[in-house]
């Protein structure tokens, strides 16, 4: 958005992707003079480089499943919020265990994850084979399967918070990175200057940069992530859940006529090509039918990462500066739940 800022605003929203956008709406909605800052635009970081999944299922995590959940039902009603309908196609998620202990695990944590809300189960490798037939049933000892997983576009996302947070006054700023925030918050931009009377950041990767700015600490660092497509498998397939492999965390899921997948990145001092052998033997175990397929850069990004890949959302003890970030690649499974956290922190005050 073009123009000049306005010289205050009651807060001061950092980052334009999912969860800055939702954050902006929530809190213009509660009727907060709200400004979003964004360095690029809407919706140019990481949420745009995402395999455009939002689940509620997240292995030994199930206080991340409690926000996802949360965050699903606002998806399912979004229209009747922001009038953008989101495409939401249910696709579901399993997770294969290739070892004993990761059964143990899931099962010490079953009832945590639903007394969260989460809709998961154990099924046996024939059952895993049958919903996604690419799985090898022999290299698998069980999965688990959650049916609450959807696919969506995360710029989908992205504009309608925008709009809705339009329509209910916020002004949001695009192409205005901040390159300063004093100690009384105020936000310094190449555009000019805005006095904050709260700040709220959620710049994604480049939220421990803002932090830093105004002399905040979050323990967060950058991580890659890559996606691939495969070539046009040999055979056509139907609609395939999300399927993660629970040691390697090798995920796929189907992309149009190809595959989509990730495994991270390659790690320190390991090369593309050491990466992508690892991934090719994975994939010739767990899915015989894409054994020695092409794979090729889909995109990458980064995403802002937390020791424990649990999401921070706060506020400062001592000034007026609160914070969503570290959501480790899951921001769209937590979007609605963050913005409402923000927004429930700032006007208690």
């Amino acid at each position: 958005m073009p123009g000049t800022l306005p010289v205050r605003a009651d807060a001061v929203v950092i980052g334009g992707g999912v969860i800055g956008t939702s954050a902006a709406y929530h809190l213009a909605e509660a009727g907060v003079n709200t400004v979003l800052l964004e360095r690029g635009g809407l919706g140019g970081g990481a949420s745009a480089h995402t395999a455009g999944m939002v689940r509620t299922y997240f292995p030994g995590a199930p206080a991340t499943g409690q926000l996802a959940v949360r965050s699903l039902h606002a998806y399912q009603d979004f229209a009747r919020h922001t009038g953008a309908p989101l495409g939401l196609k249910r696709l579901g998620f399993m997770a294969l265990f290739t070892e004993e202990r990761q059964i143990a695990d899931f099962e010490a944590g079953h009832q945590a994850q639903r007394a969260a809300g989460v809709e998961v189960g154990l099924i046996s490798a024939r059952e895993a084979a049958e919903r996604n037939p690419l799985v090898n049933e022999r290299a698998v000892l069980a999965a688990a399967w959650s049916p609450e997983a959807y696919h969506v576009d995360g710029l989908d996302i992205v504009r309608g918070y925008a709009a809705a947070a339009r329509n209910h006054g916020a002004r949001l700023f695009t192409h205005t990175p901040v390159t300063g925030i004093d100690d009384d918050n105020t936000v310094h931009t190449p555009q000019g200057s805005i006095k904050a009377d709260s700040i709220v950041c959620t710049a994604g990767p480049w939220s421990g940069e803002v932090a830093a700015m105004a002399s905040v600490e979050l323990p967060l660092a950058p991580r890659v992530m890559e996606m691939l497509f495969t070539d046009v498998p040999p055979s056509p397939h139907r609609e395939l859940p999300m399927t993660m492999h629970a040691a390697s965390g090798l995920r796929i899921r189907s992309w149009r006529d190809r595959i989509l997948l990730a495994m991270g990145a390659p790690k320190a001092g390991e090369t593309r090509e050491a990466w992508l052998g690892r991934i090719a033997g994975h994939l010739g175990t767990l899915f015989p039918a894409l054994d020695g397929i092409g794979l090729h850069r889909a995109w990458s990004g980064d995403f802002d990462a937390s020791p424990d890949n649990t999401a921070f959302i706060g506020e400062h003890p001592t000034r007026r500066f609160l914070y969503a970030a570290g959501f480790t690649g899951a921001g769209l499974c937590q979007a609605p739940a963050a913005g409402e956290r923000l927004r429930d922190l700032l006007i208690v005050k």
